[in-house]
């Protein structure tokens, strides 16, 4: 069991929102735990869904436009 924490921040966008939503929209869609806070999402899981789900966040913010990720990853569950 893993867990990742992950924020998205579009850059050079009017659409700022909308990426972060559709990339929270793609974690929801994953067969992890996602609990969504003001600034981050953390995601806990086995080590192939986190990274499955974090990817999946990833390529969709990607496809948007400019967007910087951060991610951090534990190995414990006490987030």
């Amino acid at each position: 069991m893993i867990c990742a924490e992950v924020s998205v921040y579009p850059q050079n966008t009017q659409n700022a929102n909308q990426i972060i939503t559709d990339s929270i929209n793609k974690l929801n869609q994953q067969t992890v735990q996602c609990k969504v806070g003001d600034v981050s999402t953390h995601i806990n899981g086995n080590d192939d869904q986190v990274w499955q789900c974090v990817k999946s966040a990833w390529d969709s913010a990607k496809n948007a436009g400019q967007v910087n990720m951060v991610v951090t990853f534990s190995n414990t569950t006490n987030h």
